[in-house]
């Protein structure tokens, strides 16, 4: 996986020269700034609950802008072809394509750090809570990126790789309210398929280990999903 990791820091360095990565990392924290200091739960239960139910909407809208160049910025400058004339393998570049946009999903999280270290300030947070949403925020930007990734493999267009991914990515959070209205075990059917359905154990500070299989499951489809379509790209 050599070949993956420098990919991932060429990737990752490709964002931090461009302006696009500091201008969604800087709306990422100013609309969380925003939920966790309005947030009712901030100041009565000293926790980060209001920033995890909300922020996690703002952070399905930029992972889909976060990866809609990564394929598809390569395909309409026509060095796809270099690519994948490359001695690397196809899942190797997913990969550290991938793993690029990780480490900047990375940072994000890691500049909101300062939201606990306010509440310590000032109360007495549950540190565990803490970690389980941050968790499970994590676990959801992954798989966020993971689809993105998979959008951009199907265009050269990046505003239609970030409509595709967003629109995958919105209907699997809205699928669990099609659950309401049917049958018990449908609804269960459903729900298994909702990336909204596990998210608030780890709001609640509860790692559900079915949870963590479920994110991590789709994560990987996807990134398989991506490879498979980046491998058509050669016969196409």
């Amino acid at each position: 996986m050599r070949n993956a990791g420098i990919i991932a820091m060429k990737e990752f360095k490709s964002y931090l020269a461009s302006p696009m990565a500091y201008v969604v990392v800087g709306i990422f924290l100013a609309l969380t700034g925003v939920l966790f200091a309005s947030s009712s739960s901030t100041y009565l239960e000293t926790s980060i609950r209001g920033f995890l139910q909300s922020g996690v909407y703002s952070l399905l809208l930029l992972a889909a802008v976060i990866t809609m160049r990564l394929i598809a910025e390569e395909r309409k400058l026509g060095t796809v072809e270099l690519l994948l004339t490359a001695p690397v393998r196809d899942s190797e570049i997913i990969a550290g394509k991938f793993l690029g946009s990780v480490f900047l999903l990375a940072v994000m999280l890691v500049l909101t750090f300062y939201y606990p270290i306010l509440l310590k300030m000032f109360g007495d947070p549950d540190w565990g809570a803490i970690a389980a949403g941050y968790l499970g925020l994590f676990l959801v930007g992954c798989t966020a990126l993971a689809v993105g990734l998979f959008a951009s493999t199907l265009t050269a267009n990046q505003i239609v790789s970030a409509v595709v991914a967003g629109g995958i990515l919105f209907a699997l959070w809205l699928v669990g309210l099609v659950a309401g209205y049917l049958p018990r075990v449908l609804a269960g059917l459903v729900n298994f398929f909702s990336l909204a359905f596990y998210f608030p154990d780890f709001v609640r500070g509860v790692i559900d280990t079915r949870g963590v299989i479920y994110y991590v499951s789709l994560t990987v489809l996807f990134l398989f999903l991506a490879v498979r379509s980046l491998e058509n790209s050669r016969w196409s």
